[in-house]
């Protein structure tokens, strides 16, 4: 898709047609986005949260007066506009405005829900602590098949909510969305650090799940987002109770988004990242920050979610978030990979993983002429969650 705004800033122009993909299930408004971005200076952090920053508190306070259906609308949309505003902030994690806005965000969400029939918060049991998330209940009666959903390097549980969680319901599926290690109300509110065996995660997910009498436990699927279309593969290649897994977008090798710009194979670029010092890599780390601003923003919000003191040690931990040494070979249940052609930051990645797998596969292949093409297909959610659940209808049948 043509980007319309923000000519010289890449990730805010990503991060604002996210938000303009939301309207499609009632988490923005046009006009309101573009009011909002109209009053941001390119690159300008905190440019960027001021104005969502208002736009949300303006939203927010008319819901707190308006009647029930109205005030859903707009605690929904106000929820969007406070997690977009603390969305480039991680790079301080002692700047006090992420967590005001990121509760912000999750208070007016829950507000929305008390007013929408089937949907309640959850709390996980997970490794003596919770992880939350979100239940949405399939009508009628009896064991359906179930749908977990999670997000990627920076996503939330409650963006879920516009990304396809409405539509599993009327088609019959349970859907549970969650926050895992790294993600938002786990980082936020627990300090819980992203690993790389998210089938510890999953596992903990699906033993909370099946205690449900309505679940069928020979139909649960799992749907990654982002980074989570490595985390949700790598879930299934060691957890059996998974029927179908959905990678959205397929992701082989997370940090080859990083190594592909470095001028060492994968081998040399993993030893120097762990060495005690690299000026050299350093350097490099700092010049690509300065230049771009996909860089300048993921390294920030790197270090917040998975750790490290600086760019390198971030890059360190990163750098085990793949498929390989045989992992994506391991799984047996089907699976599919989405594809997006002009992705920001993992394009090639899809087909790389879908190459790997030895199982039943499908590989589903977005297009510009689509409005589709954008990483996830933000622009084109109810296309992608469309073809989704339909895969999933199959797969599962």
């Amino acid at each position: 898709m043509k980007q319309l705004l923000f000519h010289d800033d890449p990730q805010f122009w990503f991060e604002t047609l996210a938000a303009l993909g939301q309207i499609t299930y009632g988490g923005a408004d046009f006009g309101e986005v573009i009011a909002i971005a109209s009053k941001i200076e390119s690159g300008n952090y905190d440019s960027w949260y001021d104005a969502w920053f208002a736009g949300a508190e303006r939203l927010s306070a008319e819901a707190a007066k308006a009647h029930p259906i109205s005030a859903r609308d707009a605690y929904l949309r106000a929820s969007t506009y406070y997690r977009r505003a603390e969305f480039f902030l991680h790079g301080n994690p002692e700047d006090p405005r992420i967590n005001e806005a990121y509760e912000r965000n999750v208070e007016c969400f829950q507000r929305a829900l008390e007013t929408i029939d089937g949907v309640d918060p959850i709390e996980i049991p997970y490794d003596g602590q919770v992880l939350r998330g979100y239940f949405y209940r399939a009508p009628g009666t009896g064991p359906k098949p179930l749908v977990l959903v999670h997000n990627g390097f920076d996503g939330a549980a409650e963006d879920l909510h516009f990304g396809g969680a409405t539509g599993g319901p009327e088609r019959g599926y349970h859907v549970l969305t969650f926050d895992g290690p790294g993600q938002p109300s786990a980082v936020h509110r627990d300090g819980l650090k992203f690993r790389p065996d998210w089938e510890h995660v999953v596992s903990q997910v699906i033993d909370y799940a099946i205690a449900d009498p309505d679940v069928d436990p020979e139909k649960i699927a799992l749907v990654g987002w982002s980074l989570g279309g490595m985390l949700a593969p790598r879930a299934a290649a060691f957890e059996p109770r998974l029927s179908a897994v959905v990678a959205v977008d397929g992701l082989f090798d997370a940090a080859a988004a990083v190594t592909k710009h470095l001028p060492w194979d994968r081998a040399e670029v993993v030893r120097r990242a762990n060495a005690p010092a690299d000026p050299e890599l350093d350097d490099l780390l700092a010049a690509g920050r300065a230049t771009s601003p996909t860089m300048r923003w993921a390294f920030g919000h790197g270090r917040y979610v998975m750790g490290g003191a600086t760019d390198r040690e971030f890059l360190a931990k990163y750098l085990e978030y793949h498929l390989g040494d045989g992992v994506a070979e391991r799984i047996t249940c089907p699976v599919l990979v989405c594809d997006a052609p002009e992705d920001l930051f993992f394009t090639g990645e899809p087909r790389r993983l879908y190459d790997h797998l030895t199982g039943p596969k499908t590989l589903l292949e977005f297009t510009s002429e689509e409005g589709a093409e954008a990483h996830c297909h933000v622009g084109a959610l109810r296309l992608a969650n469309a073809r989704i659940y339909d895969w999933l209808d199959d797969a599962l049948r």
